[in-house]
């Protein structure tokens, strides 16, 4: 576990979203050649997308024993276009990564046992002393991250690495958790667009009412990367 003092955090401005969707891919690259024998975290919804699209487009080699997790996934068949395994999709095939190093949420299951299962293969990823090397998180406009949205999935988190999760929009997900992030050695979150001026600008301030910020507040570097029309005025 990663010890308990604040997080080194460092930020980036980005002209455009062009420009941020550039260096997150030049960032993804890298961490996909360096992480040998260790892991890197994926995060879903629109923000990240077009970098992993812009990755698969070169012939980025990945590091021997690299494997993938998310950072959380929707309840959904991983065919669904709701699926954050299914954004990932032009990634994973130009990676050509063994399926046993894509660690999925297995949805198929039941939202309780997909939880369990994932949090049961996490942990043997830290059980083989495997370096959680870098990691993706998005950021939303109300402040959440993953899919940890309020206080009660803090406090459902405690102790477990990855936890089912009712979301506000009644849909469900499995989410990993603050004790999976404080594994994680550096943290980038991606923002993007107006409507996340007020969340970044609360995460920057390392505002303690806010689930993003409560999320990572163990980790040991983070980075906070955001396009002009994010970052607070």
């Amino acid at each position: 576990m990663k010890p308990s003092a604040a997080p080194q955090v460092s930020m980036r401005r980005f002209a455009s979203r062009g420009e941020l969707d550039t260096a997150l891919a030049q960032r993804l690259a890298e961490a996909v050649r360096e992480a040998a024998a260790a892991a890197i975290m994926l995060a879903g919804g629109s923000t990240p997308g077009p970098a992993y699209n812009l990755v698969a487009q070169h012939a980025v080699h990945a590091a021997s024993g690299l494997h993938i997790v998310y950072s959380d996934e929707r309840y959904v068949p991983p065919t669904s276009d709701g699926s954050n395994y299914r954004l990932s999709q032009p990634l994973l095939s130009a990676l050509a990564l063994p399926a046993a190093q894509v660690l999925r949420v297995r949805t198929e299951l039941s939202l309780e046992g997909a939880a369990q299962d994932y949090a049961d293969r996490l942990q043997g990823l830290l059980s083989a002393r495997l370096r959680i090397r870098w990691g993706l998180l998005g950021l939303g406009a109300d402040g959440h991250t993953a899919s940890l949205f309020k206080p009660a999935d803090l406090e459902a988190a405690r102790g477990r690495l990855a936890i089912p999760v009712q979301r506000p929009d009644g849909r469900m997900a499995v989410s990993i958790t603050p004790d999976w992030l404080a594994h994680v050695e550096e943290i980038v979150f991606v923002v993007a667009g107006h409507d996340k001026t007020t969340a970044f600008a609360a995460l920057a301030a390392r505002d303690s009412k806010l689930i993003a910020w409560r999320a990572v507040e163990r980790c040991a570097r983070v980075q906070l990367w955001a396009d002009s029309q994010a970052w607070p005025p």
